[in-house]
Parts: structure tokens; C-alpha cells; sequence
């Protein structure tokens, strides 16, 4: 029989061995501050000053020169709500290679930039601050790439600035469907800040494994998770999640899909099969759960409805084409934008 030291001791080791799992999970998740600071970026960040409603914001961005023969082009890629400028990476150093020059921000509320206390978030308004940044930047005429909630703002940006834009492309963009008018309840600010506050590393990781990848799992997705999870987990995590509330109540209230039949531009539409992303699904009643987020009927229909537009799909992918599968989604981007 032990010795009553040797118990201790046992005992010691034991609890340590249950305690081990957690402190891991802890020191696996990293806090970045309430612009990301930390956080590193592929380029170098820029930032655009500029006034929007009684307050001086700042605008971080990525502008990078072609790394191939500079074709003289300009693409402008807009970011979701669950991701920032450095989640398009791969797709930066794939246009730049082929001539472009990529400009790549991180809207007010988001990642980088300034997140204000108040601010009337819409996607009118995050057009025009984007179209601002362009101008500073003697853009005239850029493509503009959008994906998930960056998809939504692009056709916004489209039908805003019709003559700014050279081609349009969408990545599985949200709002192909008006939750709200399908029959998803609404709630309040106040609702949805409560639910951005419960965020965490492990619960986003699980919507975005359900939702966006289809229950595939890469390690490689873990970088984007942890992002997002260190900026709710630092010193700035509640006027993030005050921010994301914000523009929560942005994407579910104001749909762009009625609209698809006014843009005017060339428009490529890339659909990831797999994605089943619908806002306020956990809030739907139960008969109209299973029919939101179909991604291959909301392609084919968004396609149908814009004049212009073609579809390209991925069968066996999920809302994040770009990042499940970057080497054949930038070649398909690169071979739409080619077409021109």
C-alpha cells in the first residue's frame, strides 16, 4: 500500500492529468486585440481615414502591386461576415501572379478597422465607404469579388456604382434568399448581441464545420477559427460582438435578392454545392428549417435572375470554395475574369 506521501503525490499527478485538456484548450486559443492586433496578415496593412456619421473612422486594407506582367486591371475583394482581408491570401497571391493589382479591405466593424460604438450599419453604407477607398486609390473601374456576407455587399456596390464596376463575381454570397420574407422570425439588437457574446473558439468551429464544410474537417480551416475566436476572446471582445450584432441585423434586413434583376454588369456566380448557410435557421420554424440555405436552387435561381450572369458550380464543396479549395477556384476566377 502507498505511503500516504505517495497519494499525495498520486493524487496530484491524476488531477493534473484531468486539468491537462482544458489548460491545453486555453493556451490553444490566442486573444488578438480589438483591431486584430496580433494577428498577422500576408501583406502589409494599409488604413484609410475618412468621416462617416459625426465620427473619423480608419479603413485597414491590403493593396498589393501584380507579382506577374501587370495587365493594368484592378480586383477588389470583399470579405464575409465570419472573415477578414487575410482569409483571401491564397486568391491575392494567385491574381497578383497573373497581373492584377488586389485590393483586399477589412470593413468598418470588422477585423482590422475601426469598430465605433455607434454606427447605422448598411450595406449602402459599407459601398460607399469602399468606393471612397477607391477613389483615394485613383480606382476607377475594378472587378469586384464578394463572398458570403462580401457577396451581398458586392451586388449592393454594383447596383450603387453600376459604372464603377468592371465585372462582378459572387462566392456562395448569403442573402440569395429573404429569410425574413420566408418566414424566419425577427428579434432585435439586443437578441442578437446575447448570442454574439456566447461565441466561442469551439462554437464557432462547429457551425462552421456543419454549415460550411459539410462535416469535413481541415487543419488548415483552424487558422480562420482561431481569428475570429481571439478577437471575441480579447480586451475588445464586447464592442466586437456589439459591431457583429450590428451587422447581424444588417445582413437580415436588408436582402439585396430582389434586386438581382437591376445589376447591370457581367456577372459570375461561384456556388459551392455543399453549402447550407442560412441566417436565423436556429429561429425558423421547424417546416422551413430543411428548405433554407439549398444552395443548388439559390445559384441556379440567383443565375436566372441577373441579366448577365454565369454560373459556376463545385460539387463537392461548401460555402468557402476559396479556402477548401483554392488551386481550382482560382482557376476557374481567373478563367471567368480572362473571358472578359
Amino acid at each position: 500500500m502507498p505511503a500516504p506521501a505517495s497519494r499525495a503525490s498520486a493524487w496530484r499527478a491524476a488531477a493534473l492529468l484531468v486539468l491537462l485538456p482544458a489548460a491545453h484548450a486555453i493556451a490553444a486559443t490566442p486573444t488578438f486585440g480589438p483591431r486584430l492586433e496580433g494577428f498577422e496578415y500576408p501583406h502589409p496593412v494599409r488604413t484609410f481615414a475618412f468621416d462617416s456619421q459625426r465620427q473619423r473612422l480608419e479603413m485597414a486594407y491590403l493593396d498589393v502591386a501584380p507579382t506577374g506582367a501587370a495587365n493594368g486591371r484592378s480586383v477588389v475583394l470583399l470579405h464575409g461576415k465570419n472573415f477578414c482581408a487575410a482569409t483571401w491570401e491564397s486568391t491575392i497571391a494567385a491574381l497578383a501572379g497573373a497581373g492584377y493589382r488586389v485590393i483586399a479591405p477589412d470593413q468598418i466593424g470588422f477585423c482590422k478597422s475601426d469598430k465605433p460604438e455607434r454606427y447605422q450599419f448598411s450595406f449602402a453604407q459599407l459601398a460607399a465607404n469602399t468606393r471612397a477607398l477607391l477613389d483615394s486609390l485613383g480606382i476607377e473601374r475594378p472587378v469586384v469579388v464578394g463572398h458570403s456576407m462580401g457577396g451581398m455587399l458586392a451586388a449592393r456596390y454594383a447596383l450603387q456604382y453600376p459604372d464603377a464596376v468592371e465585372r462582378l463575381a459572387l462566392v456562395n454570397p448569403i442573402g440569395l434568399e429573404d429569410w425574413k420574407a420566408l418566414g424566419v422570425p425577427w428579434q432585435d439588437v439586443d437578441a442578437w448581441f446575447a448570442a454574439e457574446r456566447r461565441t466561442t473558439f469551439d462554437s464557432i468551429r462547429r457551425y462552421q464545420l456543419d454549415v460550411y464544410y459539410g462535416g469535413q474537417w481541415k487543419p488548415e480551416y483552424t487558422r480562420w477559427v482561431e481569428m475570429l475566436a481571439g478577437l471575441y476572446a480579447g480586451p475588445g471582445g464586447e464592442r466586437v460582438a456589439w459591431n457583429q450584432a450590428l451587422t447581424s441585423d444588417m445582413v437580415f434586413n436588408q436582402p439585396v435578392v430582389h434586386e438581382f434583376g437591376n445589376i447591370a454588369v457581367p456577372t459570375t456566380l461561384f456556388i459551392g454545392q455543399k453549402d447550407r448557410t442560412a441566417i436565423g435557421r436556429d429561429r425558423a420554424p421547424e417546416a422551413l428549417k430543411a428548405r433554407l440555405g439549398d444552395y443548388p436552387a439559390l445559384g441556379r435561381r440567383a443565375a436566372e435572375a441577373i441579366p448577365r450572369a454565369t454560373l459556376v458550380t463545385f460539387d463537392d464543396l461548401g460555402h468557402s470554395p476559396q479556402v477548401e479549395a483554392p488551386a481550382r477556384f482560382e482557376r476557374a476566377l481567373l478563367d471567368a475574369l480572362a473571358g472578359d
